[in-house]
Protein backbone atom coordinates (compact mmCIF):
# COMPACT_ATOMS: atom_id res chain seq x y z
CA UNK A 1 0.00 0.00 0.00
CA UNK A 2 0.91 3.25 -1.11
CA UNK A 3 1.09 5.54 2.21
CA UNK A 4 0.92 9.34 2.45
CA UNK A 5 1.52 10.93 6.39
CA UNK A 6 0.39 15.06 6.19
CA UNK A 7 2.11 15.72 9.28
CA UNK A 8 1.09 19.57 10.97
CA UNK A 9 2.81 20.92 14.01
CA UNK A 10 5.25 23.52 14.06
CA UNK A 11 7.55 21.91 16.22
CA UNK A 12 8.54 18.39 15.53
CA UNK A 13 9.99 17.90 18.84
CA UNK A 14 5.97 18.26 20.31
CA UNK A 15 3.77 15.35 21.24
CA UNK A 16 2.57 15.16 17.39
CA UNK A 17 5.97 14.48 16.62
CA UNK A 18 6.06 11.49 18.81
CA UNK A 19 2.84 10.31 17.27
CA UNK A 20 4.45 10.68 13.70
CA UNK A 21 7.40 8.60 14.65
CA UNK A 22 5.31 6.58 16.36
CA UNK A 23 3.26 5.81 13.32
CA UNK A 24 6.47 5.65 11.25
CA UNK A 25 8.16 3.15 13.17
CA UNK A 26 5.31 0.95 13.52
CA UNK A 27 3.76 1.07 9.73
CA UNK A 28 4.92 -2.56 7.82
CA UNK A 29 8.14 -2.39 5.98
CA UNK A 30 5.63 -3.88 3.19
CA UNK A 31 4.29 -0.32 2.53
CA UNK A 32 5.74 2.62 0.59
CA UNK A 33 5.83 5.72 2.61
CA UNK A 34 5.81 9.26 2.13
CA UNK A 35 5.47 12.26 4.59
CA UNK A 36 4.73 15.58 4.01
CA UNK A 37 5.54 18.03 6.59
CA UNK A 38 3.69 21.32 6.05
CA UNK A 39 5.56 23.28 8.09
CA UNK A 40 9.29 21.83 7.18
CA UNK A 41 7.90 22.51 3.50
CA UNK A 42 7.09 25.75 4.53
CA UNK A 43 3.52 25.59 2.84
CA UNK A 44 1.95 28.01 1.50
CA UNK A 45 -1.22 27.92 2.85
CA UNK A 46 -2.63 31.06 1.43
CA UNK A 47 -5.40 30.62 -1.44
CA UNK A 48 -6.36 33.01 -4.23
CA UNK A 49 -7.92 33.47 -7.19
CA UNK A 50 -9.35 37.40 -8.78
CA UNK A 51 -10.38 37.93 -11.85
CA UNK A 52 -7.23 36.29 -13.64
CA UNK A 53 -7.05 33.61 -11.67
CA UNK A 54 -10.25 31.83 -11.32
CA UNK A 55 -11.89 29.34 -8.36
CA UNK A 56 -12.75 27.05 -10.89
CA UNK A 57 -9.55 26.70 -12.54
CA UNK A 58 -7.88 26.20 -9.03
CA UNK A 59 -6.77 22.37 -10.10
CA UNK A 60 -4.50 23.43 -12.08
CA UNK A 61 -2.67 26.20 -10.55
CA UNK A 62 0.90 24.87 -10.93
CA UNK A 63 2.58 25.02 -7.56
CA UNK A 64 -0.10 22.90 -6.18
CA UNK A 65 0.81 19.79 -8.77
CA UNK A 66 2.86 17.85 -6.83
CA UNK A 67 0.80 18.31 -3.78
CA UNK A 68 -1.89 17.20 -6.02
CA UNK A 69 0.41 14.11 -7.37
CA UNK A 70 1.50 12.80 -4.17
CA UNK A 71 -2.89 12.62 -3.01
CA UNK A 72 -3.40 11.03 -6.01
CA UNK A 73 -0.39 8.23 -5.50
CA UNK A 74 -1.84 7.75 -1.88
CA UNK A 75 -3.87 4.56 -1.19
CA UNK A 76 -3.99 6.06 2.54
CA UNK A 77 -3.93 9.27 4.27
CA UNK A 78 -2.93 9.57 7.59
CA UNK A 79 -2.91 13.32 9.25
CA UNK A 80 -1.54 14.03 12.07
CA UNK A 81 -2.39 17.55 13.57
CA UNK A 82 -3.25 19.73 16.94
CA UNK A 83 -6.45 20.85 17.26
CA UNK A 84 -6.28 24.75 18.21
CA UNK A 85 -9.58 26.78 18.92
CA UNK A 86 -12.03 23.75 17.75
CA UNK A 87 -9.97 24.18 14.62
CA UNK A 88 -6.95 22.77 12.58
CA UNK A 89 -3.32 24.55 12.60
CA UNK A 90 -4.18 27.44 9.38
CA UNK A 91 -1.38 25.91 7.37
CA UNK A 92 -3.18 22.33 7.22
CA UNK A 93 -6.26 24.03 6.61
CA UNK A 94 -4.64 26.23 3.65
CA UNK A 95 -3.20 23.01 2.03
CA UNK A 96 -6.77 21.46 2.24
CA UNK A 97 -8.13 24.79 0.32
CA UNK A 98 -5.42 24.65 -2.07
CA UNK A 99 -5.16 20.68 -2.52
CA UNK A 100 -8.48 19.31 -2.46
CA UNK A 101 -10.21 21.28 -5.32
CA UNK A 102 -12.87 21.21 -7.15
CA UNK A 103 -11.95 19.68 -10.79
CA UNK A 104 -9.63 17.32 -8.69
CA UNK A 105 -10.91 15.96 -5.23
CA UNK A 106 -14.45 16.56 -6.03
CA UNK A 107 -16.81 18.25 -8.69
CA UNK A 108 -19.70 19.48 -8.67
CA UNK A 109 -23.62 17.73 -9.68
CA UNK A 110 -26.68 19.00 -10.75
CA UNK A 111 -27.43 18.70 -7.07
CA UNK A 112 -24.34 17.48 -4.64
CA UNK A 113 -20.67 16.93 -5.30
CA UNK A 114 -19.26 14.18 -6.86
CA UNK A 115 -16.45 12.72 -5.05
CA UNK A 116 -12.73 11.96 -6.92
CA UNK A 117 -10.73 10.32 -4.39
CA UNK A 118 -12.03 6.71 -4.53
CA UNK A 119 -10.31 3.84 -3.59
CA UNK A 120 -8.47 5.72 -0.93
CA UNK A 121 -8.70 5.74 3.08
CA UNK A 122 -7.47 7.94 5.50
CA UNK A 123 -6.52 7.79 9.64
CA UNK A 124 -6.62 11.26 11.21
CA UNK A 125 -5.20 11.37 14.56
CA UNK A 126 -5.67 14.56 16.62
CA UNK A 127 -4.61 15.82 19.80
CA UNK A 128 -6.10 18.69 21.88
CA UNK A 129 -7.56 19.95 25.18
CA UNK A 130 -10.78 19.16 25.54
CA UNK A 131 -12.19 17.06 28.06
CA UNK A 132 -13.05 13.35 26.55
CA UNK A 133 -16.65 14.15 28.04
CA UNK A 134 -17.48 17.36 26.31
CA UNK A 135 -15.84 16.07 22.76
CA UNK A 136 -19.10 14.58 21.77
CA UNK A 137 -20.76 18.03 21.49
CA UNK A 138 -18.37 20.01 20.17
CA UNK A 139 -17.09 20.31 15.85
CA UNK A 140 -13.83 19.68 16.16
CA UNK A 141 -11.51 20.11 12.98
CA UNK A 142 -10.95 16.57 13.22
CA UNK A 143 -14.50 15.50 12.79
CA UNK A 144 -14.69 18.23 10.06
CA UNK A 145 -11.97 16.92 8.39
CA UNK A 146 -13.48 13.14 8.45
CA UNK A 147 -17.09 14.74 7.56
CA UNK A 148 -17.23 17.16 5.63
CA UNK A 149 -14.39 16.75 3.62
CA UNK A 150 -12.87 13.17 3.09
CA UNK A 151 -15.87 12.07 2.71
CA UNK A 152 -17.06 14.40 0.21
CA UNK A 153 -14.16 13.55 -1.63
CA UNK A 154 -15.32 9.85 -1.57
CA UNK A 155 -12.39 8.51 0.95
CA UNK A 156 -13.56 5.55 2.81
CA UNK A 157 -13.22 4.61 5.59
CA UNK A 158 -12.07 7.13 7.56
CA UNK A 159 -10.93 6.42 10.78
CA UNK A 160 -10.52 9.20 13.60
CA UNK A 161 -8.51 8.82 16.96
CA UNK A 162 -8.12 11.65 19.21
CA UNK A 163 -6.03 12.48 22.41
CA UNK A 164 -8.21 14.55 24.99
CA UNK A 165 -6.82 16.90 27.67
CA UNK A 166 -3.52 16.54 26.19
CA UNK A 167 -1.92 19.20 28.46
CA UNK A 168 -3.15 17.64 31.71
CA UNK A 169 -2.58 13.56 31.28
CA UNK A 170 0.61 11.77 32.78
CA UNK A 171 3.28 10.69 31.17
CA UNK A 172 2.34 6.93 31.39
CA UNK A 173 -1.23 8.14 29.70
CA UNK A 174 1.20 9.41 26.77
CA UNK A 175 3.11 6.04 26.29
CA UNK A 176 -0.53 4.28 26.97
CA UNK A 177 -1.67 6.57 23.98
CA UNK A 178 1.53 6.21 21.90
CA UNK A 179 1.21 2.37 21.98
CA UNK A 180 -2.20 2.30 21.11
CA UNK A 181 -1.04 4.65 17.86
CA UNK A 182 1.78 1.43 17.26
CA UNK A 183 -1.16 -0.86 17.21
CA UNK A 184 -3.10 1.03 14.82
CA UNK A 185 -0.32 1.27 12.42
CA UNK A 186 1.21 -2.11 12.43
CA UNK A 187 -2.46 -2.99 11.24
CA UNK A 188 -2.54 -1.23 8.50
Amino acid sequence: MKILIIFTHPNPQSFDGAILKQVQTNLSEAHSVKTLDLYAEQFDSILRFDENQKRRDLAKVPEMEKYRDLVTWADHLIFIFPIWWSGMPAILKGFIDRAFVAGFAYSYKKVGLEGHLQGKSAWIITTHNTSSFVLPFIQDYGKVLKNQILKICAVAPVKLTQLTNVEKISDEQRQQFLESIAQVARHI
